[in-house]
């Protein structure tokens, strides 16, 4: 849903300016907290300084629940919230997370990736006249802000379209090339911090190869895919795997120089390569990553 100024959306819940549910003071938009590495100076006074590592960033809401003269209503948006934090498909299952949009005046739609942690009726004093106060925090674990809007890329690696195909053709239809050109294609990450991308192989193909130039950063898997199968590739934090089918973990497959945590789409424009063997026209790579920012910043 598209948000308006001063709402947010929380587990597809809208709230703020121009709903039923108020919001008041917001928490947790500036810096996350820090998890530092510090180590006590064994021959002096002080610290030596170590890695400073984010902290997950907790979003607290004041907020209230506002239906005068219908509180059934109020009770309802109230049982609504706690549904979404007491979704099972989230809660139960490791890795899944909820989603929080935040749209802010003068800014594109950002989002966080997290969970719903806590909805609570700090009173119901005036519930009767359809009024309900509430503390909401939903804990992002990722503390980047994240654009609303995907940017995607697809490479083909078959020559249609780019001058034709290169002799000899064999059946099914491929280059006959041991080692065919890597394809190349251009990503631009609009944000000012390293997005983290998701990538889909589309088969027939074998030992595909994607690298990024500018980092050098490589994945690299000794599998062969069928016609109509497929690999998808997660990188962000918390989700990372690499699964066949959706269901295959093809991860021991992965090259000792195929990285998930370092392979990310770095702030500006840069250049993507990938190559396979065995490939025919139906061969793609996908690539769908959200610009990612410090920040609730204006687009640079």
């Amino acid at each position: 849903m598209e948000l308006r100024d001063w709402q947010m959306d929380i587990a597809g819940i809208r709230l703020g300016t121009g709903t039923d549910i108020l919001i008041g003071d917001v928490e947790g938009i500036g810096a996350p907290e820090l998890r530092t590495q510090d180590v006590e100076n064994p021959a002096g006074d002080g610290t030596f300084p170590g890695v400073d590592l984010y902290e997950a960033r907790t979003i607290r809401l004041e907020a209230g629940i506002r239906t005068p003269g219908d509180p059934a209503r109020g009770l309802d948006l109230l049982a609504q919230l706690q549904r979404a934090a007491d979704n099972p498909a989230v809660r139960q299952t490791p890795g899944a997370h909820d989603v929080l949009r935040i749209q802010w005046p003068g800014r594109p739609t950002r989002r966080l990736y997290g969970r719903l942690r806590r909805v609570e009726a700090t009173s119901t004093a005036n519930a009767v006249n359809g009024w309900i106060p509430l503390d909401i925090q939903f804990v992002a674990h990722d503390p980047r802000f994240h654009d609303d809007d995907a940017s995607s890329l697809t490479l083909a690696l078959s020559a249609t379209g780019l001058g034709g195909f290169r002799a000899p053709l064999v059946a099914p239809l491929t280059t006959g090339v041991a080692i065919p050109d890597e394809r190349r294609g251009r990503l631009y990450n609009d944000g000012d911090l390293p997005a983290w991308p998701t990538l889909r192989i589309t088969g027939p193909c074998t030992n595909p190869r994607i690298r990024h130039v500018q980092s050098g950063r490589v994945l690299e898997l000794s599998v062969s895919l069928g016609t109509g199968e497929h690999i998808d590739v997660e990188t962000r934090p918390g989700t990372r795997w690499v699964l066949k089918n959706g269901t295959t973990n093809l991860a021991p497959y992965l090259s000792a120089a195929s990285r998930l945590d370092t392979l990310t789409i770095p702030p500006g424009t840069s250049e993507l390569w990938w190559t396979a063997r065995n490939y025919t026209n139906s061969t793609r790579l996908t690539i769908t990553w959200r610009s990612a920012w410090s920040a609730l910043a204006r687009r640079s």
